[in-house]
């Protein structure tokens, strides 16, 4: 029986033996050493959390092992099939040793089902000496020991109760057909026994069944150091609701290769007798040399991956036209990194990006953790209006001025992106129990309302919505990463995730003085950088794009763009600050009082 470690398991067992116990450095350290007892010397006995190894380090105790050994000297269950295998504790029935004579009843209801005289008996099938039409099924074991008997009404007989199958108490559960065995190449595994036989009737070795159906699976224990000595496991289970019984069960139990038969040679039937019955051995036969591996999960046949042309895939624009020609076109899907220090307009790029996208016409999401709801879309607001729409007003008496909307131009705003622009609402508080991890809000969102552009402005505070676990918060940090770059991936999204730079970053490169774990710009396709310089004018900012995963480009010199202070856009060469977005269908002038 194999075990695998899990680190549950040393938690659960400190919790087991009441012994207090904490993390530290890659150990679960307890207080006292559970064998010793020792008051003098604490915290000398821990568990490895990643091998499951323990050890005393106190000279006279030295206890060590591992999860097993545990699981004996404390009568720790780490589950019934590794209980039953390492520590068996059941006495079971010891069977009269015969080997039972074929029945006549028995082989004529046997070839009623198709199956001849010669496999009946050579797998011992009888009836009850004092009711013919019960079946007798004695499962031997590889050694030729009987451990099991099940017994099965057959059609025949008239008594109409609950009951078809039954087996003797208190036996040994095993594969039906152990004995019959020839070889290890090939195990072929059925349901039932009738299916077993089906498939010995049509020539083939190594026919088994399981003991107590589809459900059953206490024999793995006992039958476990056999069924690995196997090259393969062969599963013809029955063919129901669109699923083939054992199936999935016996590819998580066993670590061999798994084979089954394909759901297109069950035709219209239900199992391999019935195959048996309606097709012959020699189509029986075919399903089984047919039979076809069972896939990994999350792997695939690299000729199955379909062609995609990386210059014809969707962009996102991003309004900046030196930096869209750099990319084809735009953003690829997947997660963009803004980067950018404090106060440097890095949030102001990202919105920018987020209106571009209303422009195309594509449903979008934002969660801002340092902007009440209005201010936000008092932002968005300004940037869709565009400069000629704004209203300039003389702030106080220095002569400060300051810029708005009419308030016809609000609403019309509004309504060109009503239904297809989403915020995260920052005013709603509700119970622990109504919280949603925000990872898992953004995935319904792209899947409830249909956005294809999220923009997460930034990364530490969109992380503190999300229940990411892990030993710091560089590991939280890469799980939320990771979290969001499937999500793209899965839904073909854009999702754009604002970052802070470093304080103290020494490092010329962009992508290593992002702030946080080295992860969060290696899980991302494309990462820009909004920064001053020196070198022009303070009121100018530089955009570099550091890494451009799909196709390669970059230029971490930057783009020199200019600031809008009236409309909050941002413009390079070539680009109109004047931009029309579509959303003004009037074409009338307005007043500030409208």
């Amino acid at each position: 029986m194999y075990y695998e470690f899990k680190r549950q398991d040393a938690y659960d067992f400190a919790h087991h033996i009441k012994i207090e116990a904490r993390e530290r450095n890659g150990e679960l350290t307890f207080k006292k050493c559970p064998y010793c007892q020792s008051p003098k010397d604490k915290d000398t006995f821990s568990i490895n959390l990643s091998t499951g190894q323990f050890k005393c380090l106190r000279a006279s105790c030295g206890a060590q092992g591992n999860m097993l050994t545990l699981s004996k000297d404390f009568d720790f269950s780490l589950g019934t099939d590794v209980d039953e295998y390492y520590r068996p504790k059941k006495q079971f029935r010891t069977l009269p040793q015969i080997v039972p004579e074929s029945k006549s009843e028995a082989v004529k209801y046997m070839e009623s089902r198709g199956i001849p005289q010669e496999i009946t008996e050579r797998y011992c099938l009888t009836v009850q000496k004092d009711k013919p039409n019960v079946l007798v099924f004695p499962f031997y074991d590889d050694k030729g020991r009987l451990q099991f008997i099940k017994y099965r009404k057959t059609d025949f007989d008239k008594e109409k109760d609950k009951n078809k199958e039954w087996s003797e108490k208190n036996c040994k559960p095993i594969l039906f057909g152990m004995w019959q065995c020839k070889n290890f190449e090939s195990l072929i595994l059925t349901e039932g026994q009738v299916d077993s036989l089906s498939v010995a009737a049509a020539g083939i070795e190594n026919a088994v069944s399981v003991p107590t159906g589809a459900k059953g699976f206490t024999w793995v224990p006992y039958c476990w150091d056999w069924v690995n000595r196997f090259r393969e496991i062969v599963v013809f289970g029955d063919h129901e609701n669109g699923k083939i019984t054992l199936l999935e069960e016996i590819s998580m139990r066993f670590k061999c290769k798994i084979r089954h038969i394909r759901e297109q040679d069950y035709r219209d039937c239900k199992d391999a007798n019935e195959i048996l019955q309606k097709y012959g051995k020699d189509y029986l036969r075919k399903c089984v040399e047919n039979a076809v591996l069972l896939p990994i999960k999350q792997v695939i046949d690299l000729a199955d991956v379909q062609n995609v042309d990386p210059f014809a895939i969707p962009k996102l624009p991003t309004g900046i036209s030196e930096v869209d020609r750099l990319l084809y076109g735009g953003l690829p899907p997947g997660v963009t990194i803004i980067a950018g220090s404090t106060g440097e307009g890095k949030s102001t790029v990202a919105s920018q990006i987020l209106v571009n996208a209303l422009h195309k016409k594509l449903n979008c999401f934002a969660y801002s953790g340092e902007l009440p709801n209005y201010m936000f879309k008092m932002w968005l607001d300004y940037q869709i209006a565009g400069p000629k729409k704004m209203f300039e007003y003389s702030a106080n008496k220095w002569g400060d001025r300051y810029y708005t909307l009419s308030e016809t131009n609000r609403k019309l705003i509004a309504e060109w992106y009503r239904g297809r622009c989403f915020l995260y609402d920052n005013s709603f508080t509700s119970a622990p129990s109504e919280a949603k991890d925000l990872t898992k809000l953004t995935e319904d969102v792209i899947m409830q309302y249909g956005v294809k552009v999220v923009l997460l402005d930034n990364l530490m505070t969109a992380m503190s919505l999300d229940a990411v676990k892990g030993s710091d918060k560089y590991d939280r940090q890469s799980t939320f990463v990771n979290r969001l770059a499937k999500i793209a991936a899965k839904h073909n999204a854009w999702i754009l995730l604002v970052a802070h730079k470093r304080k103290d970053s020494y490092s010329s490169e962009v992508n290593d003085s992002v702030s946080g774990s080295a992860d969060i710009t290696n899980l991302a396709s494309i990462v820009l950088s909004y920064e001053r310089n020196k070198d022009i004018d303070p009121s100018q900012r530089l955009l570099k794009v550091s890494k451009n995963r799909v196709y390669g480009k970059i230029n971490t010199k930057g783009y020199i763009l200019d600031y809008d202070e009236r409309s909050k856009r941002i413009y390079g060469y070539g680009d109109d600050v004047n931009v029309d977005f579509g959303w003004d269908k009037s074409n009338e002038e307005e007043t500030p009082f409208d």
